[in-house]
C-alpha cells in the first residue's frame, strides 16, 4: 500500500543512506497498525532518544511510504498544516478529531 505524503514532505534523495536513528524511526512507524497511535516524544523515548521528538518529525517528513498520520504531537492536537490530510486518515481508522483538532 502506498501512503500519502505528509504535508511539507521533503523526501530524501534516492542515494540517501539513513542513519541508525532514521532506520529505527522508519521501522517503528512501519509497525504501527491501523488505529494505533504514538506521540513523537513517546517514539523518541522508545528509541532511546528522549527529547528527540523533532528529529522523529523530521524523519517522517523525509522517509517514503510511512503511516505518518499515526504519530501525533504530545498534546494530541493535530498541526493546522496536517489536519486536512491527517484527520480523515485517523477518522477512517476509528478515531475522532474534535473541533480543536484533538484526537480522541
Amino acid at each position: 500500500m502506498v501512503h500519502p505524503e505528509p504535508p511539507r514532505a521533503a523526501p530524501w534523495p534516492e542515494d540517501h543512506d539513513p542513519t541508525p536513528f532514521q532506520r529505527a524511526v522508519v521501522e517503528a512507524v512501519s509497525r504501527l497498525r491501523p488505529g494505533e497511535l504514538v506521540t513523537y516524544g513517546e517514539l523518541a523515548e522508545e528509541l532511546g532518544r528522549p527529547g528527540a521528538a523533532q528529529a522523529v518529525a523530521n524523519v517522517l517528513r523525509s522517509a517514503p511510504d510511512l503511516p505518518w498520520w499515526r504519530v501525533l504531537p504530545g498534546d494530541g492536537r493535530l498541526y493546522c498544516s496536517h489536519a486536512p490530510v491527517q484527520a480523515p486518515l485517523l477518522e477512517a481508522e476509528g478515531h475522532r478529531v474534535d473541533e480543536d483538532r484533538r484526537v480522541t
